[in-house]
């Protein structure tokens, strides 16, 4: 594998670690979010790798940011588990979920040291809350199944699981993956975290598989397509035969590429009374938990100002 050169940054910079960043709204966001948020003279770069790459790739990005001056850190998608893998002896220092969870999302810099963290267990319970009323589950004792057992996965399920919510979590989660190894994973991260919510795993390595789990779920039901698939890779984790829970819930994670998820639950939006959401409320909360971080500076996560980063980003949706 060749040796990446990563040049220098000449003023404060910061990184969007992913896969195709270049297509990311947030490359046109960031700018004008910077400007209102008072962030002068900062820019930002993406750098792409292809999905589990080699550890050295992860290493060398992630030590060049810890040694360069002007680089202030780093939001991590796709690569999460992979980079902290590859790097974990890189951080000083490690934010409880990050520790809890094998993985990151936002990589910053405190007093010299290099801080890796989780922000999307915060970030996913934000973007719920926004879209689900406030006692969803025990109104309506529904299941959430989670289509992928990756760091969304983790993220999500770990917010939903969280003992402070009392009887308002799900009847059941029930976790898919097309491999066992992330399966394994996150249900060691739930034994981990003592979680009392009856949840299950299931290996599918077809979409049928996964059709199968899907029919079975009770009524208001939320589904979530925690794949990558329809963003980072073409395709859907579920066939066109798919049928959704009644009144169910369908959160695609993604708000850009392909979704077919996303097509082919609003398909069955009238038929079978879906409520369906994208990946856009997600997408702002990640990246401001994020901002505000790797520039310790404070963004609130709603009210006016929360309201007027929504409104900037939605100009370039």
């Amino acid at each position: 594998m060749g040796t990446r050169e990563y040049a220098k940054a000449a003023r404060p910079t910061f990184y969007f670690i992913g896969v195709t960043t270049g297509k990311s709204s947030i490359m046109k966001v960031f700018p004008q979010w910077a400007k209102f948020l008072g962030l002068t003279d900062v820019e930002m770069k993406g750098i792409d790798f292809k999905p589990h790459d080699e550890p050295e790739a992860y290493r060398q990005a992630v030590a060049f940011i810890k040694n360069d001056p002007l680089s202030r850190g780093a939001l991590v998608t796709t690569h999460k588990i992979d980079l902290l893998k590859a790097c974990r002896d890189l951080f000083e220092g490690l934010d409880p979920y990050a520790e809890m969870m094998g993985e990151i999302s936002c990589i910053s810099k405190r007093n010299g040291k290099l801080i890796g963290h989780a922000k999307d267990p915060i970030t996913s319970g934000l973007a719920i809350e926004a879209f689900l009323p406030p006692r969803y589950w025990v109104e309506t004792n529904a299941a959430a199944l989670l289509l992928g057992a990756g760091g969304s996965s983790i993220a999500i399920t770990s917010y939903l699981m969280q003992t402070s919510h009392g009887a308002n979590r799900p009847s059941k989660i029930i976790v898919t993956n097309r491999s066992q190894p992330r399966l394994d994973e996150i249900r060691h991260i739930h034994r981990e975290l003592k979680a009392q919510t009856p949840t299950e795993y299931f290996l599918t390595p077809k979409p049928e598989d996964n059709d199968a789990v899907l029919k079975n779920l009770p009524s208001g039901s939320l589904v979530v397509n925690a794949t990558g698939l329809g963003k980072d890779a073409p395709g859907s984790p579920l066939t066109d035969g798919a049928v959704f829970p009644d009144k169910g819930v369908v959160w695609e994670l993604n708000y850009r590429g392909d979704l077919i998820f996303l097509a082919q639950s609003e398909a069955q939006r009238e038929s079978r009374n879906l409520q369906i959401e994208d990946g856009w409320v997600y997408f702002i909360h990640g990246w401001t938990r994020v901002i505000a971080e790797v520039f310790d500076i404070d963004i609130a996560a709603k009210g006016p100002q929360f309201d007027q980063l929504s409104e900037i980003a939605g100009r370039f949706r």
